[in-house]
């Protein structure tokens, strides 16, 4: 773990909005709470000039490419091209000092560069050979996702660095291993490094690539047009180069006689937390938040408490983030936040609901509409699809997600957005339905 005395470390700050006030019988206790990282030393320079960054100023990171190369990289031939371009810019956007690998994925994992189980080190010299190395790739063969995944963990496994990651391309399913697995090897890989997965076209499966993405902290997103790799590849490639702290938990501490109902990140993307706790001593437990760089992510939290009466008041929670070090003990950063329940017979303050939590509530609950509106859809259930998809327009424009609205317009004629009103469009096209599913759980931040 690197070490967080840094001055180029960000700081971390953590703010919680919640209506304390409970009336007389309850016991649930919702909150927002917002971390941020600021004042990183070497996000604008990493990002904007990665080139000029000598190694060892900014954190030590390895990075792992893992390019689709089965047999349907070649319909259309400029797939793999693009592909193979796209991995060339991600190449380009490397900090000097950064450790990577170039992996081709189909049935098996190949290593493309540098090979012989290592790491390259990024500067002008390996960064030319890699690219020379990409022009070797060809299409053939099938997809198991898996074994690409743990080549990679072993491959980044071989560095000792802060910053772990990957950035998987597929164009197909998975179809030449099982789904368990798939799912054994993300388990494996969980915790150990961060990966963002992309699909290119539309032959593939949109929940096994978010599946990837979430099980590893990264990022998902649907690239419709293989000409647009190249832009997403360097937009990845730079944020990646921006993360300086690994491995951060929020570690969440609770009262005797409390439960925690959930904890899920709701901004900038809603990904439930509450399964992957690990314990953390006597009422604590820790969910793993995945890499930082300057940046700033909402969380909704909800806990039970035992009732009590009017004018009493309790801590509910009490938020802190960690991270761990080298010889198991952990790191606290400092940055800590509070959850409160006061019991009152004051009506007008126990029944308002804050505006973060009633927000990022409707946003979690849109995501959740698109979803089971597309699978029914596709189960040929059009009424249901029609009533989930019309909640989904009616919470899209409710929320000011315009984005996300924009999407279902493409799915759905809406007749009236204030009331849900829509009908089901006849023909839609494949890459917009996959988009809408891919980026379903995108949310807008609550103007503040």
């Amino acid at each position: 773990m690197a070490n967080l005395s840094k001055s180029n470390v960000p700081r971390f700050s953590v703010d919680v909005y919640q209506n304390e006030y409970l009336p007389e019988g309850a016991g649930q206790v919702d909150a927002v709470v917002t971390v941020t990282a600021t004042g990183g030393g070497t996000i604008g320079n990493a990002v904007t000039a990665p080139h000029l960054y000598s190694p060892g100023e900014g954190p030590s990171a390895a990075v792992v490419l893992m390019v689709d190369c089965s047999g349907s990289m070649d319909y259309p031939p400029t797939k793999m091209r693009n592909a193979r371009d796209a991995t060339a810019a991600a190449i380009d956007a490397l900090r000097d000092g950064v450790h990577f690998a170039v992996v081709g994925g189909t049935h098996v994992a190949k290593e493309v560069y540098p090979g012989g189980g290592l790491l390259a080190v990024a500067h002008a010299a390996t960064r030319g050979q890699a690219k020379q190395a990409l022009r070797k790739l060809s299409a053939g063969g099938g997809t198991a996702i898996g074994t690409w995944l743990r080549l990679a963990d072993t491959l980044l496994a071989s560095a000792d660095v802060a910053i772990r990651h990957g950035i998987l391309l597929t164009d197909g399913r998975n179809e030449h291993e099982s789904p368990e697995d798939l799912k054994a090897a993300l388990d494996a890989c969980a915790g150990r490094f961060t990966c963002d997965a992309r699909g290119v076209g539309t032959d593939w499966e949109v929940k096994e690539v978010t599946g990837i993405a979430s099980a590893l902290l990264g990022t998902a997103d649907i690239v419709a047009d293989p000409a647009g790799l190249a832009a997403d590849f360097t937009q990845m490639m730079e944020a990646a180069m921006g993360k300086e702290v690994a491995d951060v938990s929020l570690r969440l501490w609770t009262p005797v006689g409390t439960t925690v109902r959930f904890v899920k990140q709701v901004a900038p993307t809603v990904e439930e937390l509450t399964d992957r706790r690990t314990e953390a001593g006597p009422r604590a437990g820790d969910y793993p938040l995945g890499s930082w760089g300057d940046e700033s992510r909402d969380y909704h939290i909800c806990v039970e408490v035992p009732p009590a009466g009017i004018g009493q008041e309790m801590l509910a929670a009490r938020v802190s983030l960690v991270i761990p070090r080298p010889d198991g003990t952990v790191e606290n950063l400092g940055a800590q936040g509070l959850v409160r329940a006061v019991w009152t017979d004051d009506v007008a303050a126990s029944t308002a609901i804050n505006p973060q939590v009633a927000h990022y509530t409707g946003q979690a609950e849109l995501a959740q509409a698109i979803q089971q509106g597309l699978d029914l859809r596709k189960a040929g259930d059009f009424d249901g699809a029609t009533a989930k998809l019309g909640r989904a327009v009616q919470l899209a424009s409710a929320s000011g997600n315009a984005d996300t609205a924009k999407l279902l317009a493409k799915v759905v004629d809406v007749v009236d957005a204030a009331t849900g009103t829509v009908r089901l469009k006849a023909k839609v096209e494949e890459a917009d339905e996959m988009t809408l599913e891919t980026r379903s759980t995108k949310t807008v931040r609550v103007k503040k």
